[in-house]
């Protein structure tokens, strides 16, 4: 299932991206209309993989995301030593 939800990602960025550099509007409509038709397949494979898992998980998976949140902030505001001693 992740999986098919992956290649169906990759797919619906394919044609965005296809869109986004043709000239013809009708062209375009129907690539951003497929586009949609995969963002939905995904949400829809999404929320069955969401059902499938163990509770459990979906919390451990909210601490990890919250951890990696602080992380990045915390390396965001200190400057790395040799920028710090330039002299």
């Amino acid at each position: 299932m992740i999986q098919r939800c992956h290649k169906w990602r990759q797919k619906r960025k394919q044609l965005i991206d296809q869109a986004r550099q043709i000239s013809d509007e009708i062209e375009r409509e129907r690539l951003l209309q497929a586009a949609e038709h995969y963002g939905r397949i995904v949400n829809a494979e999404q929320g069955k993989i969401d059902s499938t898992r163990d509770p459990k998980d979906k919390v451990n998976e909210a601490e990890i995301i919250a951890n990696e949140q602080t992380d990045t902030t915390d390396e965001d505001t200190e400057l790395p030593e040799f920028i710090t001693n330039l002299k």
